[in-house]
């Protein structure tokens, strides 16, 4: 098994691994009206040049404006709460997570995050494919009731 070094630092005490403790998450980030995103991981932190790690809270019974992350993938770990999620060119699709949930967010598809609940807060983890995190907020009419879609797992359809 052959290692490849050239990309390798050379201060490795500075430029290996990083911890960024849980109190210490930079709240100066993209933000969209209705939730609280905080950066752990990027670039302007880190260094990061692929993704972009934090977490997003939702106070009871709020919900996001309509927005897309242009061509950045999202990964949403739900750690505690109940998150409802609308997507499409008028919001017409929903989905329901809870905690240990993942949601897939894929390239510029509008969505909107729900916390589900009145009196409990939604807390996430959210990661972006890049060091960077884009938010285009978006200004949609969403129809009064959306379509439930569950998901069908494509490599084990049983």
């Amino acid at each position: 098994m052959s290692h490849d070094h050239h990309h390798a630092p050379t201060d490795w005490k500075h430029d290996g691994v990083r911890v960024i403790p849980g109190d210490q998450l930079d709240t100066n980030t993209a933000q969209t009206p209705g939730m609280n995103r905080a950066a752990a991981i990027n670039f302007a932190r880190v260094g990061a040049q692929k993704l972009w790690a934090g977490t997003v809270k939702i106070h009871p019974n709020a919900k996001t404006g309509a927005h897309h992350h242009g061509e950045l993938e999202s990964v949403i770990y739900v750690v505690s709460g109940r998150a409802r999620m609308r997507w499409g060119e008028k919001l017409e699709f929903v989905a329901e997570a809870g905690p240990g949930d993942f949601i897939f967010v894929p390239p510029f598809v509008p969505h909107q995050e729900i916390n589900a609940s009145t009196d409990e807060p939604l807390d996430c983890v959210l990661v972006r494919s890049d060091g960077e995190s884009v938010v285009v907020n978006l200004d949609i009419d969403p129809v009064e009731k959306p379509e439930a879609v569950k998901w069908i797992d494509p490599i084990h359809r049983s």
